[in-house]
């Protein structure tokens, strides 16, 4: 059975989002001033050798152009090479590839996925996606990539009503610019005392 990873870029507020492709947002790639080699590493260490991902139909369209165009590296290799399950109602438009598309249910398309064989599932960037797969316990781990920055505004983690979730911290690395990649494994429904 596949194992589904959230990883996700994120502010010290819980933002997400990078760029203005889905609405009014100020801060630009906002994680650029923090990036170096060392981070480029262990952000890739998260990903795996293989993987594939996971993505919501906008960002989706959004790295097909970003990634689907970018120069040969070693994150965008693994990235362009990986099957694209795709959260989409029109998956006969899905041209950036290998693709498919998840299915009209899409809590019993993602379990369909995982119980194939294959490299691990990757979700990233896709903020609505990613309180749907928390509240069916789809979601085996989150790798989330903390910069040192407040930004007030802009899609957040977990959208509002997203159910109450524990985590256990599994490790955590900071970088020399103070970004901290922490990875938490998904507990389920939040036990309160």
């Amino acid at each position: 059975m596949r194992k589904l990873k959230i990883i996700e870029h994120i502010s010290l507020d819980g933002v997400i989002q990078h760029s203005a492709d889905d609405g009014d947002f100020p801060y630009i790639d906002w994680t650029a001033p923090y990036r170096t080699p060392a981070g480029r590493e262990l952000v890739m260490a998260a990903h795996g050798e293989r993987f594939d991902l996971l993505l919501g139909r906008r960002t989706y369209d959004i790295w097909s152009v970003s990634w689907g165009k970018a120069p040969s590296s070693p994150i965008g290799d693994r990235i362009n090479a990986a099957t694209k399950y795709v959260v989409t109602h029109r998956p006969e438009s899905l041209e950036w590839g290998p693709c498919e598309g998840v299915g009209p249910d899409l809590v019993e398309g993602v379990r369909r996925i995982k119980s194939q064989d294959g490299p691990g599932l990757v979700l990233s960037g896709s903020s609505t996606l990613t309180s749907t797969v928390l509240e069916h316990g789809l979601a085996d781990e989150a790798v989330l990539i903390v910069s040192p920055v407040l930004l007030g505004t802009g899609k957040r983690f977990f959208a509002e009503g997203t159910p109450a979730r524990a985590f256990e911290l599994v490790s955590t690395t900071a970088t020399p610019t103070g970004v901290l990649l922490n990875t938490y494994k998904v507990l389920g429904p939040l036990k309160t005392g």
